[in-house]
């Protein structure tokens, strides 16, 4: 297999995370790997001095300033020789043979985004892609999100045929997303309008308009030890970084909804500037 992928994780005072996931990513290196970039976003907490030490191979790019999660991948991304990126959060671990595995489906599909079944630290499977984002598809989303954090084996069996195999999707998660390199750029990269949250969605949305594929396959299998990083910690639905990028969302491709969600926000005390 060609080395034809080059790995970027933005980080943000996830120095424990961070370490966790390069030492996955080194126990067991991916055939399809060219190279790997870390981009912190002005951590405090010694993280780029960290990777620096133990990983020298690893690219550091060290921000002055936390541009947010879109605009940091974009730095790497600009810069990426590679026909392909695999975006991954710090707070995932990856087994062996999954990057090569989601790359293959990938390609053998003709998507130009790709994203993989992700697992907690306890086994049970994230929700991490679904339809593009309307009042409805939301509440599915959320029934979805509940329903499959139950304990044990406890999830509906029609949520576990939903989140089985593999099909093209409207939104994987960025959490871990491979994306065509020269599909992203035509597409202008990521909407740096958000600053964490939705960016996902917006650039796969964007994907599609332009006649691009976007893939789930459960064939690859990640984990993501969700909510450990300080910059993922506030709930969806609570963070004001998710009011805003969620305002921003559907002033960008549902503007007849906007003024109801902002609406919806005031009454329940959350005013979005």
């Amino acid at each position: 297999m060609t080395a034809d992928v080059h790995i970027i994780i933005v980080s943000y005072n996830t120095r424990a995370e961070l370490e966790s996931c390069l030492s996955s990513l080194f126990a067991a290196p991916a055939a399809s790997v060219a190279g790997v970039t870390v981009v912190d976003n002005a951590s405090g907490d010694g993280s780029p001095d960290m990777v620096r030490s133990r990983w020298p191979s690893v690219e550091v790019l060290a921000l002055e300033t936390n541009v947010g999660f879109g605009a940091a991948n974009n730095v790497a991304l600009r810069t990426c020789t590679q026909p392909f990126a695999l975006l991954l959060n710090s707070d995932t671990r990856v087994p062996a043979g999954a990057i090569d595995t989601l790359r293959s489906r990938m390609t053998e599909r003709g998507a130009v985004a790709a994203g993989p079944k992700l697992i907690d630290g306890d086994g049970r499977q994230e929700v991490s892609f679904g339809q593009m984002l309307t009042p409805f598809s939301e509440v599915v989303q959320r029934w979805r999100v509940r329903a499959a954090s139950r304990p044990g084996p406890s999830a509906p069996a029609r949520l576990r045929k939903y989140l089985a195999g593999e099909r093209f999707v409207d939104w994987v998660t960025g959490a871990c997303m491979l994306l065509d390199v020269r599909a992203a750029s035509a597409a202008g990269y990521f909407d740096e309008r958000f600053f964490m949250y939705e960016e996902d969605v917006d650039l796969c949305a964007t994907l599609r308009a332009a006649g691009g594929k976007v893939l789930y396959t459960s064939a690859a299998e990640v984990v993501h030890l969700r909510g450990r990083s300080p910059a993922s910690a506030p709930g969806e639905g609570t963070s004001p970084h998710y009011d805003r990028s969620h305002v921003a969302f559907y002033e960008k491709h549902a503007p007849g909804w906007a003024w109801w969600l902002r609406l919806w926000l005031r009454i329940r005390g959350r005013r979005v500037r």
